[in-house]
């Protein structure tokens, strides 16, 4: 099922209040105006915010919005996941974004369910429903922060593409040449699934910066120290962090990039700048509605 047409997406978390949620339709609409090939749904630590990833699937799909749940594993039961499968089978869902997840803080590994690794999310989804699902995995082009190394994380990555995914989204990057790297080193290892590069908006430097450390993702010390300098000009922040994400975008694309996949932290602007600043639009969207 791999696209060989630009796939451009908006991903989404899940609100905790009912002024969260009330918000969030807000910005989908206009976010959803663009059209985008879909809109992909986070799903918490340990399933935590299933509930709300429930409830946001279903209003994207009431709105007749192609959505990609986010399928975290760790913490599940096969029971559980078949469950969730059947679910969004029958919602008409046809692509998820297969995780390993996390366990919520305090919880030890013995509480880590049946899955260990999303390659294994991968085969289950495929055995219980062949291909009707299009399966998205996460890579990291900085490698993941628990790999020992890059090579390590790369042996995982081909893991979860042998197992049957259709593509894969990235962790959010600030370097290019990261990026450009790893799909080298992806080609050369036989991987031939499209890569598509997560994009980050600038808009709240210590909430980017926490991220990041968490994360794993690199902010290059040239872009920290510009972040850092603007102080509480919040105003000079943004249009600095507008500029260095577009200017990665277009460099992405120019190099071959097959679509842009944008965290979009539940805020409709900053991605609809960019949006319209690199002329998207997304030509399968354009061909499904014809």
């Amino acid at each position: 099922m791999t696209d060989p047409q630009p796939v451009y997406s908006f991903e989404l978390f899940p609100p905790k209040t009912p002024e969260g949620f009330a918000k969030l339709k807000g910005q989908v609409e206009r976010l959803a105006a663009l059209g985008p090939r879909y809109f992909s749904v986070t799903y918490g630590a340990g399933g935590s915010t299933r509930a709300g990833t429930f409830e946001t699937v279903d209003w994207l799909r009431s709105r007749q919005i192609d959505t990609a749940p986010h399928l975290a594993c760790i913490g599940s039961t096969r029971a559980e996941v078949r469950e969730l499968l059947r679910r969004y089978r029958d919602q008409g869902i046809q692509r998820l974004v297969a995780l390993r997840g996390d366990l919520p803080s305090g919880m030890g590994t013995g509480a880590a369910g049946e899955f260990r690794y999303a390659n294994e999310l991968v085969s289950f989804i495929r055995a219980e429903h062949g291909d009707h699902f299009a399966i998205e995995v996460a890579a990291y082009p900085e490698f993941h922060p628990q790999a020992p190394n890059p090579n390590r994380d790369l042996d995982n990555f081909v893991r979860k593409v042998d197992a049957g995914a259709d593509a894969a989204i990235t962790q959010y990057f600030y370097n290019a040449d990261a990026y450009f790297g790893f799909v080298d080193a992806c080609r050369e290892r036989g991987v031939t699934v499209p890569i598509v590069p997560g994009i980050m908006p600038i808009t709240n430097y210590a909430q980017l910066a926490r991220f990041s450390d968490a994360c794993g993702a690199e902010i290059p010390r040239w872009i920290r120290r510009r972040l850092e300098g603007f102080g509480d000009d919040l105003g000079s922040l943004r249009a600095f962090g507008h500029d260095v994400v577009l200017a990665l975008c277009r460099r992405l694309l120019e190099g071959g990039a097959p679509g842009l996949h944008f965290y979009t932290m539940n805020q409709s602007s900053p991605t609809q700048r960019l949006w319209r600043e690199l002329g998207l639009t997304d030509p399968g969207k354009i061909a499904n509605s014809q």
